[in-house]
């Protein structure tokens, strides 16, 4: 493996500037990687070589004319294949999407861009994001690099496991329900889901409108921080976008890489811990919050009364949302065609279009969705719902009144064996339990590691409030030093060479 691979994104952007290593050398050692291990992971599902080298020599060719570039500038990304990216194939791991390729970019993938990072392909993903395995992308299962029989968790699967294979030094992930934090706790990554509206929503391929955020999947907390100022900040392209800066994402990451959290309050979440936990996830939790009171800060236990029915509220919640986003998968305007004979009707192409480009998964949940909000269900269901979500937003309200930051672990289990829950998607959802409350409330939450059980990693989940999620870098920052002091070492030096 190259030497350039190890670095996270800072280092070898780092590198780059001072000239020791060119844009080209660095895009190439991670093609190399790419080509040396993928046929093992299936992390990516289009690898733009041509792109990225092209994209290498333009920031190479920049600086040699001195131009002031990005402070990302040369380091490679790997993209979620559910943001839109101009050109390039854009699934959002379903068939019903295949070939196509957008005339347009995402917000995010033009300030990916526009920083000047390279883009090295797009990422699988379970379909359309709904899943936690990343086992549900028509285009075959991720592998988790540290178990190639385990998932790399979902849906941002494809990016966990790229960056954690050191096939790319950061991705951008999409997180719904947990999508970002699950695949980050398992794989032994730093993942931040930001607060809602925080990141342009323009150019996603819509899974739940109200719920949807990018965000970066890293291996340092330094390297989130700063993959999340180059993508966030206001975009009139998004109705939702929050007309506000964002904070010191950068300076809060780098004053809690000192490790002194004196004065910071913690909210211990009651009810994200009990039954249903394997004893090495609670340990290493327990191993966290120690860690978290010898840096100086101040932790007690609080209780979410509500946050025990945030999955049934989700799961009700996303898939109605999902129901009407889909609707405009009609065989009509772009993507598969099935049927299209001149004989048959509009809406027989339509329904065999569907059958076909559609898994399991997302067809459950259209069905779901589309239930509650059927005429005399909606106020049973989807109306109930979002009161429960009412509620779980004031439970934060109330939590954070008193904590400045609220912990739990980032998931109920270490990653799980592939197959082990495709049959049982009340099991595949529980996957979640940790990560929905914040998504259903938008608050922003970051999964940074912190430990190990039985050799697979663990995940200490940080919530603020919203817009505080520099309050997030800063605690992340502070547990991923005292956990690299504790170890002797950064968790994901642990994981073996796939």
């Amino acid at each position: 493996m190259s030497d350039l691979v190890r670095l996270d994104a800072a280092s070898l952007a780092a590198e780059i500037a001072a000239g020791n290593a060119s844009a080209v050398e660095v895009a190439e050692a991670h093609l190399d990687r790419i080509a040396a291990t993928d046929d093992r992971v299936h992390a990516f599902l289009h690898v733009d070589a041509d792109g990225a080298l092209t994209a290498a020599r333009a920031v190479d060719e920049r600086r040699s004319r001195g131009e002031e570039l990005g402070p990302l500038a040369g380091v490679p990304l790997a993209m979620k294949d559910v943001v839109v990216t101009r050109g390039l194939p854009s699934t959002s791991g379903s068939k019903i999407l295949a070939g196509w390729r957008p005339p347009y970019d995402a917000t995010v993938s033009a300030r990916v861009k526009a920083a000047g990072i390279v883009m090295l392909g797009k990422t699988n993903m379970d379909e359309f994001a709904m899943g936690s395995s990343t086992e549900n992308s028509a285009y075959g299962a991720t592998h988790n690099p540290w178990d190639l029989s385990r998932v790399p968790g979902g849906s941002s699967g494809g990016s966990s496991a790229a960056v954690a294979a050191y096939q790319a030094p950061f991705g951008i992930g999409t997180d719904t329900g947990g999508s970002i934090r699950q695949p980050a706790a398992v794989t032994g990554l730093v993942g931040h889901k930001p607060t809602y509206g925080g990141v342009s929503r323009y150019g996603l391929i819509a899974f739940s409108s109200s719920l949807d955020q990018a965000g970066p999947l890293t291996r340092t907390v330094l390297d989130a921080a700063l993959l999340h100022e180059a993508i966030g900040g206001h975009d009139p392209a998004d109705s939702t976008s929050i007309d506000a800066p964002l904070p010191a994402l950068v300076t809060a990451a780098r004053d809690g890489a000192r490790a002194d959290l004196s004065g910071l309050r913690v909210g211990i979440v009651r009810e994200l811990s009990g039954e249903g936990y394997e004893p090495g996830v609670l340990a290493g939790f327990a191993a966290a919050v120690t860690l978290l009171t010898g840096l100086g800060a101040t932790v007690t236990e609080v209780s979410c009364a509500h946050f025990g029915y945030a999955l049934p509220a989700y799961y009700l919640i996303a898939p109605s949302e999902c129901s009407s986003n889909l609707a405009r998968f009609d065989a009509v305007r772009y993507g598969l065609r099935v049927g299209d004979d001149g004989v048959r009707g509009l809406e027989e192409v339509m329904s065999l279009t569907r059958e076909a480009g559609f898994g399991a998964e997302v067809k459950r949940r259209v069905i779901l969705g589309t239930y509650a909000l059927s005429s005399g269900y909606y106020d049973a269901y989807y109306g109930q719902a979002q009161k429960v979500r009412t509620l779980i937003s004031r439970d934060f309200a109330a939590a954070f009144a008193d904590c400045d930051v609220l912990v739990s672990p980032t998931t109920p289990t270490v990653a799980f064996p592939l197959g082990a829950r495709v049959d049982d998607p009340m099991a595949m959802y529980a996957a979640d339990l940790c990560t929905l409350p914040a998504s259903l409330a938008g608050t922003p939450a970051i999964s940074v590691p912190c430990g190990l059980s039985d050799g697979l990693p663990v995940g200490l989940q940080i919530m603020a409030p919203a817009q505080a999620d520099d309050r997030c870098y800063r605690v992340a920052a502070a547990v991923e030093t005292a956990v690299a002091g504790r170890d002797g070492r950064p968790i994901l030096a642990a994981a073996p060479p796939v």
